[in-house]
């Protein structure tokens, strides 16, 4: 099922971005073999259920450190289309698992390397997180509210969106690529760029003269007064962003305003004190009855959800985004696809679920895999 059924992916595992953007390509129907240590769950369960970014993925319990389980993931290179690892340049020629060492294996092999800072450049040994990537990239700078410190976007920016998103896009155009050429080669992706890559639009507004570096004083980040987010009489928040003039107008009607007792809608010199008007004007009912209010129009409005609420809402619950089995729900594959649909609620399977399986269609016999485990090269 998905789009990239047919396609072998090996990751190594690791955390965050490099296991996300795998499971993007397991979610699209790719076979995503899982290659790590019997470690668990790395979001603070001990249920598979719960392990999302690991869905869909076949597991396989590897030891790196010993020259046998390196010729185990060898061998699996290849059989396989693509490999994504996430540690710091070097560390996977330090193993044995370099590009050159598996291209030499696997000439078509697409070799997708997850990084914060990239291959090369001073920082590229330096340790990090989303919040020192997006740092680097302008982005966290630009991000915030007037007269206060950047506002960290959870690790949305670097990890997920300029790191996983980018690792499986620059996977799948390698691939498509290696369809043309038969050759293989290796994807740098790195969080720094990704999130400098996201900013693009931004960039070119600053340099345009029309976004400001003053945090909190443009359009799109809190400082207009029809692009915010609002407090309502029961302390929930709902969310405004009426740019177009036909939306906009549509927003002062259902807010109350008269067509003439609003200033101009792009003057910055007003959003202050019109910012004000509209939040004493929110705060008047609550967001259920701002949801009744808006019903039905182009306002461009939206109650800000709780992650408790999301399930619940008549939009998602129609679309069947948030699966549920067993009592745990989760986001379904996106995009969709109107012929070759992704599974729609894949699940996670233990730390070490296929080692055997995978060893058998290796090639290795019963006798082969109880020595390696008697050694503990897998388990």
């Amino acid at each position: 099922m998905g789009p990239l059924a047919g396609y072998r992916i090996i990751e190594i595992a690791g955390i965050g971005p490099g296991p996300f953007g795998a499971m993007c390509l397991a979610d699209m129907g790719a076979e995503v073999i899982r290659v790590g240590r019997q470690d668990g769950s790395q979001f603070h369960s001990d249920s598979p259920r719960l392990d999302f970014l690991n869905r869909g993925k076949r597991s396989i319990c590897v030891d790196l450190k010993q020259p046998e389980g390196i010729e185990v993931v060898l061998k699996l290179v290849e059989t396989a289309d693509a490999l994504v690892e996430g540690f710091r340049p070097g560390i996977m020629e330090k193993l044995g698992l370099g590009p050159e060492v598996c291209l030499a294996r696997n000439p078509r092999l697409v070799f997708g390397r997850m990084t914060g800072w990239g291959q090369e450049g001073p920082l590229a040994q330096r340790a990090g997180h989303d919040i020192n990537y997006i740092a680097l990239s302008g982005a966290l700078h630009a991000m915030g509210r007037a007269g206060e410190k950047p506002a960290i976007p959870l690790n949305l920016v670097g990890d997920f969106g300029g790191g996983g998103l980018l690792l499986a896009y620059g996977v799948v155009c390698a691939l498509l690529e290696a369809q043309k050429s038969g050759e293989g080669q290796v994807v740098d992706a790195a969080m720094v760029d990704g999130a400098s890559l996201l900013m693009t639009s931004i960039f070119a507004a600053h340099q345009a003269g029309y976004w400001s570096a003053q945090r909190g004083t443009n359009m799109l980040d809190s400082g207009a007064f029809f692009y915010e987010v609002y407090e309502t009489a029961d302390g929930r928040h709902v969310s405004l962003g009426a740019i177009e003039p036909q939306f906009y107008a549509q927003l002062m009607q259902r807010l109350g305003f008269a067509a003439d007792d609003i200033p101009p809608q792009f003057d910055p010199a007003q959003w202050p004190a019109l910012k004000a008007r509209i939040a004493a004007r929110v705060r008047e009912k609550t967001r259920d009855e701002w949801c009744a209010i808006f019903d039905g129009s182009d306002a461009c409005y939206a109650p800000v959800l709780a992650m408790d609420e999301i399930t619940g809402h008549p939009h998602h619950r129609a679309r069947g985004s948030f699966p549920e089995q067993q009592g745990v729900w989760q986001p379904r594959p996106a995009p969709r696809f109107s012929r070759t649909a992704a599974q729609h609620s894949p699940k996670a399977v233990p730390s070490g679920a296929d080692t055997l399986a995978l060893l058998q269609a290796l090639g290795y016999s019963q006798t082969d895999i109880d020595a390696l485990r008697g050694r503990g090269a897998v388990s």
